[in-house]
This record gives structure tokens, C-alpha cells and sequence, in this order.
């Protein structure tokens, strides 16, 4: 028996969190970003699979609640004794503009997918545009009702850089914080 398979389960998930490499071959015209999907991450994770005895299936089930649809994906590894699973849960927009039903839930899949395997195999997504994309929106200017919580979320140890993480914050502004 290869050496890598006589691993436990364990092992054989840090090996591949530790040298799993996926690269953003998608692009997103309208935010201008590159991106992974699911399934760029399942391919990347191929090469690991007959190498170390493993195999990886991701499941869904859709969560009863009334306020709007939940679907919950489960990324599980497996050596065919052990398995380790992972969750993500993904809310499904219905109002979402110019897609129909399927595209919606279809949506929400993809990306409940995507994070249950992001979360099996430490990717990082503060590093991935999706994470991190404002669709070119701007920060609200810190005036009115929310510069006098500020003041008050400051006052209770609050930092200025959880302010400006949140709120476009002029000069003059910033000085009467």
C-alpha cells in the first residue's frame, strides 16, 4: 500500500489544505473580478483523490423556514471509513432582478458549494474577490443619525477603523471623532 494512504482521514485532508492550489480562472464582467467556482475547486482537488484514498461529495437539502428559501451544502471528504463533513448555508434571494426561479436557487447552490468546499479546504476568502467585491458601490457618507451612533460606538470602545470599514468619512468629520 502507498505510503500517503496509510494516513488517517485527518492527515490526508492537511495534506491537501496545505498544498491545494486553485487558480480564479472565472471573470466577472460586471464587477470586474476574477473568481473560483465549485467546480474550479473540485478540479483542482482531482489529483489528490486516488493519491491519498480519498473522495469528496458535496450534498444539499433545503431548510424549512418562512421567511425565504435556505439551502445548506455539505462538502464531505471520505476515506471509506472516516468522514469529515462541512457545512455552509446559502440563503436564496427571490427577488432577485432578471433571473428566473431555477436561476436563483441555481445560484445559491453554486455558492453554497463553493464555501462548503472553501471551508473543507481553508481557502481563504478574504483573498477572493467575491468576498470582498462592492459591485461599485459606494460607502455611505458618515453624517446625520449615523455620525451621532458612531460617536456613541466610539465612546464604548469602538474603533474608527470599523467606522471607515462602513461609511465614507470626510476630513472634517473624521476630526470630531
Amino acid at each position: 500500500m502507498d505510503e500517503k494512504k496509510g494516513l488517517t482521514l485527518n492527515e490526508k485532508l492537511a495534506t491537501i489544505q496545505t498544498l491545494f492550489k486553485s487558480k480564479k480562472s472565472r471573470y466577472n464582467s460586471f464587477g470586474k473580478y476574477n473568481f473560483r467556482s465549485a467546480e474550479d475547486i473540485l478540479e483542482a482537488i482531482k489529483p489528490f483523490l486516488l493519491e491519498l484514498g480519498v473522495s469528496v461529495v458535496i450534498t444539499e437539502k433545503l431548510l424549512p423556514t418562512t421567511s425565504f428559501p435556505i439551502i445548506e451544502s455539505t462538502a464531505t471528504i471520505s476515506d471509506g471509513v472516516d468522514a469529515i463533513h462541512v457545512k455552509a448555508i446559502v440563503g436564496v434571494d427571490l427577488e432577485q432582478k432578471g433571473m428566473q426561479m431555477p436561476q436563483k436557487f441555481g445560484s445559491a447552490s453554486s455558492y453554497g458549494k463553493k464555501y462548503s468546499l472553501g471551508n473543507l479546504f481553508l481557502i481563504d476568502d478574504t483573498q477572493d474577490s467575491d468576498a470582498i467585491n462592492t459591485h461599485d458601490k459606494k460607502k455611505p457618507k458618515l453624517e446625520g443619525d449615523a455620525l451621532e451612533k458612531a460617536k456613541e460606538f466610539i465612546k464604548n470602545g469602538g474603533t474608527i477603523e470599523a467606522i471607515k470599514s462602513k461609511y465614507e468619512i470626510s476630513a472634517e468629520i473624521l476630526k470630531t471623532l
